[in-house]
């Protein structure tokens, strides 16, 4: 997860509210971000929108060898959370069955949709984005009330990452939203209905992981709360490790690098220094030469 990645995630949500209008009804506040994606360039239909919204999502983080390494940065985990965007959509419904079904809504357009079969121009291991939510396809028979938590969550920290100063680290501004975040993923934790599920533990592990890339990005700061590591499965610890491992590989790197321009700053100081001394000696040679000259000129006259 990054700011750029978050950045796509709040603009559908901004521009495709995710809350219904006064009437009951899914609304879009901007539709030229999604035109390209509505049927015969009209999302008349519910599901139609959340389908544009999803294709949208899909487009810009996997829709070419490009975008799958710059933006999407080769994480397919990306996925999971489009599927928690979708199904969080989906049961804004709640009270119509047959619509807020996520098989259904995989049925409908997806399976039967060439636009999630299109294949991703120079990817060879993911034919298109049908395959990569089959990949996820755990995610299909997703528990509405679960759903809605990790999406309030993945949206809390979405909004951190956007918020964030990468030129002062400062991240004392995130602090409320941070704190949310942990209480909102403390109770997930506590629910047993997730803890005896393995596919939400993988979600609940990339949720983490991104936490702590995000507490990393700010120096590792004491106003950003932490979360009980004891409480998490070995997997989850294993991730963890991987981002401070990582944050602990640059930042020894850099500090190699700062020494090494450190090391070559002081050689060139004493070089420098030396030259400099070298050549007020000779500036002296020259005066004393120039003085004994123009005193023998005054001797012969």
């Amino acid at each position: 997860m990054d700011k750029n990645l978050c950045s796509n995630f709040l603009l559908v949500t901004t521009n495709f509210p995710d809350q219904l209008d006064n009437t009951g009804k899914y609304y879009f506040k901007d539709a030229a971000n999604f035109k390209e994606y509505c049927t015969d360039d009209s999302c008349d239909g519910d599901l139609d929108k959340i389908n544009a919204g999803c294709l949208y999502f899909f487009n810009a983080f996997f829709g070419s060898s490009e975008l799958f390494q710059s933006v999407a940065n080769s994480n397919i985990n990306i996925v999971e959370y489009i599927m928690i965007w979708l199904s969080y959509m989906l049961n804004l419904k709640d009270n119509e069955p047959s619509f807020t079904n996520l098989e259904h809504f995989y049925k409908t357009y997806i399976d039967g949709s060439d636009k999630y079969k299109k294949s991703i121009t120079n990817v060879k291991k993911y034919r298109n984005y049908k395959d990569l939510i089959d990949r996820k396809e755990y995610y299909l028979k997703m528990d509405n009330n679960i759903a809605s938590k990790l999406y309030n969550s993945f949206k809390l920290l979405c909004e951190m990452y956007t918020a964030f100063n990468e030129n002062t680290s400062n991240c004392t501004n995130c602090s409320e939203k941070a704190n949310q975040f942990v209480k909102n993923y403390e109770e997930l934790i506590k629910d047993p209905n997730i803890n005896i599920n393995s596919s939400y533990s993988k979600v609940l592990c990339t949720l983490l992981a991104d936490y702590y890339n995000f507490k990393n990005k700010c120096n590792g700061t004491s106003s950003l709360p932490t979360i009980d590591k004891t409480k998490i499965n070995v997997q989850c610890s294993e991730q963890i490790s991987e981002v401070a491992s990582s944050s602990s590989s640059i930042t020894n790197k850099l500090f190699i690098v700062l020494s090494i321009f450190g090391v070559i700053a002081f050689f060139l100081g004493i070089s420098y220094k030396y030259s400099l001394f070298g050549f007020r000696k000779r500036a002296q040679k020259q005066y004393l030469r120039e003085k004994i000259k123009n005193i023998k000129k005054k001797m012969a006259h």
